[in-house]
């Protein structure tokens, strides 16, 4: 795959000059999880996404996460490296203001782009620091790999180079979440036209089999956007039900999280949520009161009642 011409995006590290690179040592792996690890390296390298590297001066792991329906995902550990890295401040969207403009349009267009983190380049001088060790040998990243620090920031500062003249008029971006906008069937076609002109001069590919074009609601940034307005997404929702009460402060503020991201759809939304934040102050499970049961089953109600 052709991917991004390193001239228009690629993703430099900039780690501190006195930061000190780190060699993690190999961990060990159940034969299963040996055989994962070596197909991802087979689809990667078959794609040209890395290559073998030898001497590096940073060395990450890889881990083996669960997916659905008893699949695996094969990530790296880049803590050490991300430690060494400077934040990359460049603003993201806000997201309340690009789901309200998104909302009451006749037509939409959701795009994902096809592995789109890996269609952006690394740059030359921090290939080599992007290596990993496995069981079957040590490689690094010819392009962009999920978990770097400031990944986010260099997508979406490509995506805001592409698509500058039609942001806020016809498209909205997050990161890697794009939508088309239109009023009437007939700007629909314009506009997706436009877009496509666009992808193409910069050499970005979609994903056909995960995009959806025309079509009148969708979910855009854990929102359900139509003509009638925005709606409190079904999984929004059961994410909330089924959460039981927070056991320690890091499933406190987990579930606060959560309520924050619904908080234009509850009334008096920050009454509501001011005993969560009182007990996050007090270290989590030792400041859960009732009043922050009664608010949770008070918000709880107020979602299950809401128009589907």
């Amino acid at each position: 795959m052709k991917g991004i011409h390193p001239s228009i995006a690629s993703h430099k590290l900039n780690v501190f000059p006195a930061a000190r690179p780190i060699r993690q040592k190999i961990r060990r792996f159940h034969p299963d999880r040996q055989r994962v690890i070596q197909d991802e390296i087979n689809k990667l390298l078959e794609a040209g996404f890395i290559r073998e590297v030898s001497y590096p001066d940073w060395l990450a792991n890889v881990v083996v996460v669960p997916k659905k329906e008893g699949k695996w995902r094969v990530c790296v550990d880049y803590t050490n490296l991300n430690n060494a890295c400077p934040k990359d401040s460049f603003p993201l969207p806000r997201i309340d203001q690009i789901v309200d403009s998104t909302s009451g349009q006749g037509m939409l267009s959701f795009l994902d782009a096809f592995s789109g983190y890996h269609q952006i380049p690394m740059s030359p001088d921090d290939e080599e620091k992007t290596a990993f060790i496995t069981p079957h040998g040590l490689y690094c990243y010819k392009v962009m790999p999920f978990g770097l620090k400031n990944a986010g920031a260099t997508y979406q500062r490509l995506m805001t180079k592409i698509f500058k003249p039609l942001i806020g008029r016809s498209v909205e971006v997050y990161i890697d979440d794009i939508v088309v906008k239109s009023k009437t069937r007939e700007q629909h076609i314009l506009h997706l036209q436009e877009v496509f002109y666009l992808l193409r001069k910069y050499d970005m590919k979609l994903n056909p089999s995960k995009c959806a074009f025309g079509v009148s609601a969708g979910k855009f940034l854990g929102f359900m956007v139509s003509q009638r307005g925005i709606e409190v997404s079904p999984d929004q929702v059961k994410a909330v039900m089924e959460t039981p009460p927070p056991r320690n402060k890091k499933e406190l503020q987990r579930l606060t999280g959560k309520l924050v991201a619904l908080g234009r759809f509850i009334a008096r939304f920050t009454d509501e949520l001011r005993p969560f934040f009182l007990a996050i102050r007090k270290a989590g499970t030792q400041g859960w009161t009732d009043n922050c049961q009664n608010a949770l089953e008070r918000i709880k109600h107020v979602l299950c009642i809401r128009p589907s």
